[in-house]
């Protein structure tokens, strides 16, 4: 698994998505993983710079992490309350931390981070060995938007903005994703292109069965909107049985 989450994109991973930091998105996410953890430890993978474990764990979850990037996990050290948060450095896919949690989460698209269906077994693999009988595992994802490409296309840009051009290519073929960012200011321009791949739903909901869980919720988003053809994201919960 490669790192494209280096020093240089940890320096300014929050300020680049800081749509992500307002209270209108982290207040419904909170909310409804704290519902789900049932007032029991909470594991992340890919625990990043704290975006939600930190106020997850202000809110009184005892949260543990998993993070592939050092660099990433030295920022959220950095803020208050992350050099109290546990986190192992090591690939969610097969990285095991001590104990056993009721909710297992993992969210904003980072499934896809993990480029291989094998890959993405193993990680729902992985987040059923860490769970308590009756715990859950969370995924927050994007839907591909195979819907929006003409036959035979390949690109879907999803952000113009005077400083900021951002395309997705997809392999309908092999299902990997390629997402292009181009960033410019005054005297400077740069490039970067991070692979992934998507995956439907139906998919996902098989890696879980093929794990032992069962799905018992699917939302467009975290205050629990319904799910729809035209969705473009969607969080999921499946259960381990009690």
């Amino acid at each position: 698994m490669e790192n494209h989450f280096d020093t240089d994109v940890a320096l300014t991973y929050d300020a680049d998505a800081a749509e992500m930091f307002g209270d209108d998105v982290l207040g419904p996410t909170v909310q409804r993983l704290a519902e789900l953890a049932a007032g029991g430890p909470a594991l992340e993978f890919a625990i990043g710079t704290g975006r939600v474990a930190l106020p997850l764990a202000a809110a009184g979850v005892e949260v543990h992490g998993i993070e592939y990037s050092p660099a990433m996990a030295t920022q959220m050290r950095a803020k208050q309350g992350g050099a109290a948060i546990p986190v192992v450095l090591g690939d969610m896919a097969t990285t095991r931390v001590d104990g056993v949690f009721t909710l297992v989460y993992l969210v904003f698209n980072t499934i896809m981070n993990l480029t291989t269906q094998d890959a993405q077994v193993a990680c729902f693999a992985n987040a059923a060995a860490h769970l308590r009988p009756g715990g859950c595992f969370v995924v927050e994802v994007m839907v591909p938007q195979l819907q929006r490409l003409a036959a035979g296309e390949r690109f879907v840009p999803f952000s113009v903005t005077d400083d900021h051009i951002g395309i997705d290519e997809y392999d309908v073929v092999t299902q990997r994703l390629v997402s292009h960012h181009v960033t410019s200011a005054a005297d400077w321009v740069t490039r970067q292109s991070i692979p992934f791949r998507y995956a439907w739903p139906a998919e996902l909901d098989l890696m879980a069965r093929m794990a032992g869980m069962e799905l018992e919720s699917r939302h467009a988003d975290w205050l629990g909107s319904p799910f729809t053809a035209t969705s473009p994201s969607h969080v999921s919960v499946w259960r381990l049985p009690s």
